[in-house]
């Protein structure tokens, strides 16, 4: 089964380390992908910009806003993601338990759900 592991960091951890500091963390992440890779968990995992970057986007009564910034207001942000293949949640979480930012920051893991298309009546929507 797939779970994402979805990142949250709060940025003022790393506003005080050095770049070699932030260098040798951003390695050490890159580590991480790799073992989960080579122990055939690795799907995907990437960071992500600030969430200055960010554009929240919603339709409501068939208009389009886009906001700039995330939605929630709060210290942590969305930093990035991991999508690992895992047996169950509690091996799930144990992966998660290794990533290196799970030291500085918390690790969401949440399972997913893959859809399908489905079948209403005798018509496939």
């Amino acid at each position: 089964m797939k779970y994402v592991c979805l990142v949250y960091l709060d940025e003022s951890i790393f506003a005080p380390m050095s770049d070699y500091e932030r260098g040798l963390f951003v390695n050490e992440a890159l580590d991480s992908d790799e073992a989960l890779r080579r122990g055939g968990n690795f799907v995907y995992a990437n960071a992500l910009q600030l969430p200055e970057a960010a554009v929240s986007v919603r339709v409501r009564d068939n208009k389009l806003s886009a906001t700039d910034g995330p939605f929630a207001e709060t210290k942590e942000h969305l930093s990035g993601l991991i999508v690992i293949e895992a047996r169950d949640l509690n091996e799930a979480i144990r992966l998660a338990g290794n990533i290196p930012m799970a030291r500085l920051g918390t690790i969401e893991v949440r399972p997913v759900r893959e859809l399908e298309r489905m079948e209403i009546g005798d018509k496939q929507v």
